[in-house]
């Protein structure tokens, strides 16, 4: 009888640590991916980011960001859809690339006339995509052109900004 409790306890044991290292193998295989992060946004214009993967490659990234100097300020929420691509030429573990286009509506004011009114924008990004494999941050650099409809109709091409986001 005691020969029976021993051998089951081993089978169980050994049973145990098999799973839990699929699992560990599962987990470090995810690492290098992410489903939601949230964080900050800082360049041109700062703001808050989140971004939810749909899939393993198309994310939506959603941007609520405030710029302003001396003469105007823009308050605006983005929404792009980004599709991300895997680094074939670099060995590292959680780079990857992406691109997207989105829009963006808001508020604008200009501070020396008192004007103000509703930004509008057509936007485009393409940028690098880093999850730290050892930790739940991202971070993500990129170039957001944009095609401004209001306040003033053009395009800007001075959109880089840095974003670090917490992975869940």
């Amino acid at each position: 009888m005691e020969r029976n409790r021993i051998a089951v306890f081993i089978a169980v044991f050994f049973m145990g640590l098999i799973a839990w290292q699929e699992v560990a193998a599962q987990e470090s295989q995810e690492s290098s991916t992410y489903t939601r992060g949230i964080g900050g946004r800082f360049g041109v214009a700062n703001g808050i980011t989140y971004k939810h993967f749909i899939n393993e490659n198309h994310a939506i990234d959603g941007i609520l960001n405030f710029q302003g100097n001396r003469s105007f300020t823009i308050f605006k929420l983005l929404g792009l859809y980004e599709i991300h691509q895997p680094i074939n030429f670099v060995d590292a573990e959680g780079l990857r690339w992406y691109y997207g286009f989105g829009g963006g509506l808001g508020s604008y004011r200009y501070k020396d006339t008192d004007e103000s009114g509703m930004a509008w924008s057509f936007d485009g990004v393409v940028g690098l995509d880093y999850k730290i494999p050892t930790a739940p941050i991202n971070l993500s650099l990129d170039w957001k052109p944009t095609m401004e409809l209001t306040p003033e109709s053009g395009v800007r091409f001075d959109g880089i900004g840095l974003s670090i986001r917490f992975v869940f």
